[in-house]
């Protein structure tokens, strides 16, 4: 069964705008196949994650739920 949310930001597959090109991440997590973030800084991945949030026209409060859940993601767990 695919995975139904990005193991990097989980925003979930059916609200991708993009192609996905890997079946764990989505569009804008993963390009040209590779990661768009390659670190490993979860706080930073957050601040990218939030800016590009708020420059999309999300408002201040969604946009900093989502980026705490983030914090959840497979890709970030210990």
């Amino acid at each position: 069964m695919p995975n139904k949310k990005c193991e990097s930001c989980l925003m979930p597959f059916s609200k991708d705008p993009g192609t996905r090109e890997s079946e764990q991440y989505c569009s804008y997590c993963f390009q040209n196949g590779k990661l768009t973030y390659e670190g490993n800084d979860v706080k930073e991945f957050k601040k990218h994650s939030y800016d590009a949030m708020r420059a999309k026209g999300m408002g201040q409060v969604k946009a900093k739920f989502f980026t705490w859940m983030i914090g959840f993601a497979p890709r970030w767990k210990k």
